[in-house]
Parts: structure tokens; C-alpha cells; sequence
């Protein structure tokens, strides 16, 4: 343990954060927008030596100046936002860091779940844990027949991914629908699971899971240390395939379903990279094209702008029964209301 304090910094300690972000920005780090706790380690002149971040359960935006490397920090920080997060009831820790850097973290309890070489590694803090999380996934899988499977985020469900499951139910003998476990869209996690569940009630081959912490959503990716929004785009996309593959492996699933969608650059860059990697791995990619209603795309986004503008002609066109039930029900108020407060509510 190092004589030096660590404090949290406040956003409105100007001074301190200006430091936090000169000292990341030197070691090629990003202050990533998605923090919920910056701590900062102090020299005997309140200089910043140290920093480092968290965002729900998991560390980010760590750092440690040049001219103290070598000197154990890292560990105090480490350690420092672990004792944190257990403070506040995370006890299951994940970190993305430079796979350069993902030995140093093995080192202090971390075990890498997947990486893109060269760019980022993803880890947490329990040695078992996406094994765990794969053996309950295999207690739900079969070798017979065709099994395939979709990611689905579905904020919220509508017209388009009914049309996607029914078309990937039919084509397989079994099909595993992933509906992704983490909090960050417009409709909280168990809406949308209900509604996903609700809506496709009626297809009997569907085995449903939640992606738990492993399938993680671009909202909350980290870009810290990116370079451009294109390639937090791509590292996502190619962290996410990783870590796909190995569930797949588990669940012998031969396919991926994917929803087209022409207007959205982050599912353009996704599919295209997706049609490219998944074959590496023994898995075909169908590009479903999207359905449309009176020449318009069915998808989340346009809805999510309909319920922001009072469309209820849209809303009727595109929603299923259950989503349409719900968006006419009092549990939905606070998510319209949420929605209605924004001046964007689509993907880029």
C-alpha cells in the first residue's frame, strides 16, 4: 500500500477532473462518458498520480502517470474501486482493459472472458463465471437438428421482430432467443423480456435466456480507449462475436439470425462484420430483410419516435398486441413520459 490518498472526485471538483482527463488523455485514455465513480490518487502537492473509474459493476478508465509506473499503484486503485463496488452490492466485477495490460489484471483475481488481440480484453473478477453461465446454457441445448438463435434487445418488441422470429422458428429445429439482461434502454430489462415472451407465446420451438453480463449493449460499450466512434463500433461487434462463439460452441448453434436495418450505422457496421466473422467460427449469418408497413420499415426506433409524437396510427401498425397493451396501460407512463422528453429517440 503506497502512502498516497485516493479520493473520489467530484464533477464538480473542476480542477481535479481537468487533471483526471490530462492524466488518461496522456496514457491514450478517454474519460468515458458512461461513469458513475471517479476516484483520484493524490501526491503531497494534491497532484493527480493515479485515477480510475466505475460505471455499475465494472472498472474503467484506469491510469497511472509515467512517472510513477512501477510503484504498485495500480493496485491501490484496483483495489480501491473493488472495495468500492462492494460497498454498494457488486460483488460480480467486470473491467475491459488494453490486452496488453489483461496480464497485470489475471494477476490481481481478474479472468479474461474474451479479446480482440491487440485492442481490448474483457474480464471478471469470478474465475467460474462464464463457465457457470455456459454450463446452464448447455442444460438447455440439444445436438439434434438445426438450432439457431437471435440477440434481441427489443426497446420495445414490435411487428418487425415477430416477423424475424417466426421466419428463424421456421427455419430451425430449435431456436435460442437471447434477450439482452442489461438495464440501458428506454424500457426497463423485464418489459421487454415480457413483451419478447408475450409476443411470440405462440411459437412452440423457442428456448428463451437472458445474456446476463456477456452480451453487453453498445450503450455502455466502452470507447475510452477507441479512436474514432467506428471502431467502438467494430470492437463491440468483434468482442461480441467472440463471445458468442463460445456460447454457440456450448449450444451447438449453427446459425444467427440478424434484422437488416438500412437507416442504422452501428447495424450496418455490425451485420457486415458479423456476415464476415461468424463463418470463422462454424456459424452461418442470415440478414433477415426488414418487414416494412405501407413502404416504412418496421423497426424499435420508429416506434420509440411514434410514441414521442403521439402517433397512434403508426404505434397500431407496427406494434404487436402485447406491446400495443402495454404502451396503453398506466405501467408504461413513466417510460412515455421518458421518451417524450427526448429529442432523439433513434439509432444512429
Amino acid at each position: 500500500m503506497s502512502e498516497y490518498a485516493i479520493t473520489e472526485v467530484s464533477a464538480s471538483d473542476k480542477r481535479t477532473m481537468n487533471e483526471v482527463v490530462e492524466l488518461l488523455n496522456a496514457e491514450g485514455i478517454r474519460l468515458d462518458p458512461n461513469v458513475d465513480y471517479t476516484c483520484a490518487m493524490l501526491d503531497e502537492d494534491y497532484n493527480v498520480i493515479a485515477t480510475g473509474s466505475c460505471f455499475k459493476n465494472t472498472l474503467r478508465c484506469m491510469a497511472v502517470s509515467s512517472a510513477h509506473q512501477g510503484e504498485g499503484l495500480m493496485n491501490d486503485i484496483v483495489t480501491h474501486l473493488v472495495n468500492y463496488q462492494y460497498g454498494r452490492g457488486n460483488y460480480d466485477l467486470f473491467l475491459y482493459t488494453k490486452t496488453q495490460s489483461s496480464k497485470f489484471f489475471s494477476g490481481l483475481g481478474f479472468t479474461e472472458i474474451a479479446r480482440i488481440e491487440g485492442q481490448v480484453s474483457f474480464m471478471e473478477n469470478r474465475r467460474t463465471g462464464f463457465a457457470d453461465y455456459l454450463k446452464k446454457l448447455a442444460a438447455d441445448s440439444t445436438k439434434k437438428g438445426i438450432s439457431g438463435a437471435i440477440v434481441m434487445n427489443a426497446n420495445p418488441f414490435s411487428l418487425g421482430h415477430l416477423y424475424l422470429v417466426e421466419k428463424a422458428a421456421a427455419e430451425c429445429d430449435l431456436l435460442h432467443l437471447f434477450i439482452v439482461s442489461e438495464d440501458a434502454s428506454y424500457f426497463p430489462a423485464d418489459v421487454r423480456k415480457r413483451l419478447v415472451m408475450e409476443g411470440t407465446a405462440h411459437i412452440p420451438n423457442i428456448r428463451y435466456h437472458d445474456t446476463g453480463q456477456y452480451i453487453i449493449s453498445q450503450a455502455t460499450f466502452p470507447s475510452y480507449f477507441q479512436k474514432n466512434e467506428d471502431a467502438v463500433i467494430e470492437s463491440h461487434a468483434r468482442l461480441d462475436i467472440d463471445v458468442f462463439a463460445r456460447i454457440a460452441e456450448t449450444m451447438h448453434i449453427t446459425r444467427r439470425y440478424v434484422g437488416e436495418e438500412p437507416a442504422s450505422l452501428v447495424t450496418g457496421i455490425y451485420n457486415t462484420i458479423m456476415t464476415e466473422e461468424l463463418p470463422k467460427h462454424g456459424i452461418e449469418c442470415v440478414v433477415v430483410p426488414r418487414k416494412t408497413s405501407d413502404d416504412q420499415i418496421i423497426s424499435a426506433s420508429t416506434i420509440r419516435e411514434a410514441i414521442r409524437t403521439g402517433d397512434e396510427e403508426t404505434l397500431e401498425k407496427m406494434c404487436p398486441p402485447a406491446t400495443l397493451a402495454y404502451l396503453h396501460s398506466g405501467e408504461s407512463v413513466p417510460v412515455i413520459q421518458r421518451i417524450r422528453s427526448e429529442k432523439n429517440v433513434r439509432h444512429y
